[in-house]
């Protein structure tokens, strides 16, 4: 192995950078060459690729985002797409590929595999949805993020004995509107993997009231079927009968942004080191994760083959803590 390149793919995540740095380190550390590829598959596609030395990455740990940049690249998910994907590899020289990213850059990563060529997956994807590590790149900070939100509407909802609603990304998938529930003391949580009605959080709400709250959090998953414009639309429509309304505040991409605390910061560089030295014992079409508080790797077949379950033990303990 002489010249390895690392690229970042799908939506960015806190710490992602941490690994991009991991990568280049040891990567040098080995004597060999490390490119970088910019704007995710789109760029691999084009040949924006450029090489990375250690002044390079210096300095960029605690930076939010990824230094490499990232896009969506609906090219590359065709044969045609990945072929030239490969031709730009072979140009530049490439003998190996790093794939920093969630469900979609590791589906790509399998199917650069499938081709014949050695790609390490790294996971990394504010959702948590990646099957094949327990937690990944950018998660604990998106949460954390939400939990300040949370607790800044707390103190203006006592206030003005108000309800607000919060609704936090994570498309198929209700691991950061759950955990945040949770941690966050939330009356209420809807998430998509068990659908809500608004007449349920109705009644949880009602009932935070009735035992003397001054206030009531409800927590909602953006791609739960009633999220943050369901849940508006039907608190209008039918506030008269309920008697209260639903102050909303959706956080969107705020919850990637920012700084990457100190968990995303050692994940991040831990996986960078990992996805390297499995290439240095010449294994590939893996991805590195995080399993039982170990870094593991998973057979990229398997990991887009699954689709990783919320443990919705969790839920009941939400409403449990929510009384």
């Amino acid at each position: 192995m002489k010249r390895i390149a690392v690229v970042t793919s799908g939506g960015d995540a806190p710490g992602m950078n941490a690994a991009i740095r991991a990568v280049v380190k040891i990567g040098l550390a080995k004597s060999w060459d490390v490119l970088g590829i910019r704007k995710g598959y789109a760029g691999l596609i084009s040949g924006d690729i450029v090489p990375l030395g250690e002044r390079d990455v210096s300095g960029i740990i605690q930076l939010g985002g990824s230094m490499l940049g990232s896009a969506r690249c609906t090219e590359f998910k065709t044969i045609d797409g990945q072929r030239k994907a490969l031709s730009q590899l072979d140009r530049h020289g490439v003998e190996a590929l790093v794939i920093i990213g969630g469900n979609g850059s590791q589906t790509g990563a399998h199917a650069l595999s499938q081709l014949d060529f050695p790609v390490v997956g790294v996971a990394s994807t504010i959702d948590n949805d990646l099957y094949g590590s327990d937690i990944t790149i950018g998660v604990d900070t998106a949460l954390n993020v939400s939990l300040e939100a949370i607790d800044r509407l707390k103190v203006t909802a006592s206030s003005h004995h108000r309800a607000f609603l919060v609704e936090v990304m994570g498309r198929k998938c209700g691991y950061l509107a759950l955990m945040a529930a949770i941690a966050g003391g939330a009356e209420a949580v809807v998430i998509p993997e068990q659908e809500t009605d608004p007449e349920s959080v109705t009644t949880e709400l009602r009932a935070a009231y009735d035992n003397g709250k001054s206030h009531a959090i409800v927590v909602v998953a953006e791609g739960a079927r009633y999220n943050a414009e369901g849940m508006e639309s039907y608190f209008q429509m039918h506030q008269e009968r309920l008697g209260f309304e639903l102050r909303v505040t959706r956080l969107g991409h705020v919850q990637r942004g920012g700084a990457p605390g100190s968990y995303d910061r050692l994940l991040g560089t831990r996986f960078g080191a990992a996805a390297v030295e499995l290439l240095a014992r010449g294994k590939h079409g893996e991805l590195v994760g995080l399993l039982k508080g170990e870094i593991a790797t998973t057979p990229l077949a398997e990991v887009v083959a699954n689709i990783k379950p919320l443990d919705l033990r969790l839920l009941e303990l939400a409403r449990v803590l929510a009384l």
